[in-house]
């Protein structure tokens, strides 16, 4: 879910929709589910991933999830047939049983996954299944990137990536397979071909950079920590000889039932 420092902002947020909504048509695609009754996205933002659901599944009950305001106003706009919550995952209580408990890149943002698995396997039907998209953010250089310039005394903002709550991929297996009978687990490597590195600084806006930018108090301070973390996205990603840069987004998968 959200970090609740701030809200988010869904045109900049889907201004890089494409790069963000292929691991939900990858997801959606392996989930080995006929036709399910009842589907929750949780942790659906605008509803683009929602979107895919519903193409998938069309005659499903869905119910799309988020914890913003302003992300739920966006998907409420989007015209696609679900039913909208404003709510938290970590602990809202989830009325009913669901066939399919589906979630895109929300987990990283919510402590207790643990806890939060065991009650989600709980509303599972029998036959169920728990189907979800963790970026392993820990693993790409734009974690240290973040980190790095987190620490540094002018901005006081404590540790570096505080405010991501991600586990490692042997520890998700642990946590699922000690919840589930079956689970799949695989990583991939979405290679983004972005135009510029100030193009990677603006996805990374809008997600992994909104905690830290949120406290900033004035605009001049978040010129200038967004400066200093251009120069470390340049060090990091140099660009190709035709100037564009490779931006690897490294994504764990898991389908547990």
């Amino acid at each position: 879910m959200r970090t609740p420092s701030t809200d988010w902002n869904p045109s900049l947020y889907l201004k890089y929709g494409r790069e963000r909504l292929q691991p939900t048509v990858d997801l959606a695609s392996r989930i080995d589910l006929e036709a399910p009754n009842r589907i929750i996205d949780i942790g659906c933002g605008p509803g683009n991933s929602t979107s895919v659901l519903r193409g998938r599944w069309p005659e499903a009950e869905i119910t799309g999830l988020d914890n913003s305001p302003a992300m739920i106003e966006r998907a409420r706009q989007s015209g696609i047939e679900a039913d909208w919550i404003i709510a938290d995952a970590s602990t809202a209580q989830f009325p009913g049983e669901w066939d399919l408990i589906f979630s895109n890149a929300a987990y990283q943002w919510m402590a207790g996954q643990s806890e939060l698995f065991s009650k989600l396997r709980s509303n599972l039907m029998p036959n169920g299944i728990m189907a979800a998209q963790i970026p392993l953010f820990r693993e790409m250089p734009m974690s240290g990137v973040i980190s790095e310039e987190a620490i540094q005394p002018r901005w006081n903002f404590g540790a570096g990536n505080g405010h991501l709550m991600i586990h490692s991929r042997e520890e998700y297996y642990d946590i699922l397979s000690g919840l589930f009978e079956h689970v799949d687990l695989w990583v991939t490597d979405y290679i983004h071909v972005m135009p510029s590195h100030e193009a990677i600084l603006e996805m990374m806006r809008s997600t992994a950079l909104m905690p830290f930018l949120a406290q900033l108090e004035f605009e001049e301070d978040r010129r200038a920590y967004e400066k200093e973390i251009l120069k470390r996205i340049g060090r990091e990603y140099p660009a190709r000889g035709n100037g564009k840069v490779l931006f690897p987004f490294r994504r764990l998968f898991f389908i547990a039932k």
